[in-house]
């Protein structure tokens, strides 16, 4: 696992990936672009207001989710509903209720 990790043990499409016309092994300089503190406020924004305007639904839609998890039946389709009116948030912390968190073990 540490191979792969460090990139002593190439996986292509894992840990290598392969340009179109240059050099597998040539590592790609990647800019990393960070938000604004204007964009995270905004983004803060909708979120809440996203909140606010489905409050009604969301809480009957995160049951509905836990449900049909602890029913251990197939949740793609509640979730396709559940997305409509419930943030990534807090859909993820419904399913981490049903069925824990993983940790990776140290």
């Amino acid at each position: 696992e540490m191979k792969k990790h460090s990139g002593e043990l190439p996986i292509i499409g894992v840990n290598t990936f392969l340009a179109k016309d240059g050099d597998a092994n040539a590592p790609l300089k990647l800019e990393l672009i960070r938000s604004t503190e204007d964009e995270k406020q905004t983004q803060l924004r909708h979120l809440n207001e996203f909140k606010d305007e489905h409050s009604a639904e969301s809480t009957a839609a995160l049951e509905r989710l836990r449900d049909v998890a602890l029913a251990d039946d197939n949740i793609f389709a509640e979730l396709m509903q559940t997305v409509r009116v419930a943030s990534l948030g807090q859909i993820t912390h419904t399913l981490y209720e049903v069925g824990g968190q993983y940790r990776r073990s140290m």
